[in-house]
């Protein structure tokens, strides 16, 4: 068991910071993102759910463009391109499968 206020944060790029829990298949991340921090376009083989905790984030995933709000879910299947930009503050849950090594 742990406490998500013991876990460091690590920056996945400027103004997005993450806190990180591996599963044996999962990753779980709480990433907060500051307003107008960008998240470059990129793909990876992990399916994705994003969960939009607080704040209004602008995700191209894929070739749509949509405003997340608090209490959106979206999945991101494997391989699709995704990009976003922070319009607010915001907070977000990503669940991803299988672990994100790359984060350990």
């Amino acid at each position: 068991m742990q406490n998500l206020i013991n876990i460091p944060y690590k920056e996945l790029a400027p103004g997005i910071l993450t806190k990180l829990v591996h599963g044996k298949n999962i990753t779980l991340s709480v990433v907060e993102i500051k307003k107008g921090s960008k998240l470059p376009k990129h793909h990876h083989v992990h399916e994705q759910i994003t969960f939009i905790v607080e704040g209004e984030l602008k995700m191209t995933i894929g070739r749509k463009t949509n405003v997340l709000t608090p209490g959106t879910v979206h999945v991101i299947p494997s391989n699709v391109p995704h990009s976003a930009i922070a319009l607010t503050d915001c907070r977000v849950i990503d669940v991803f499968n299988p672990v994100r090594e790359d984060y350990k």
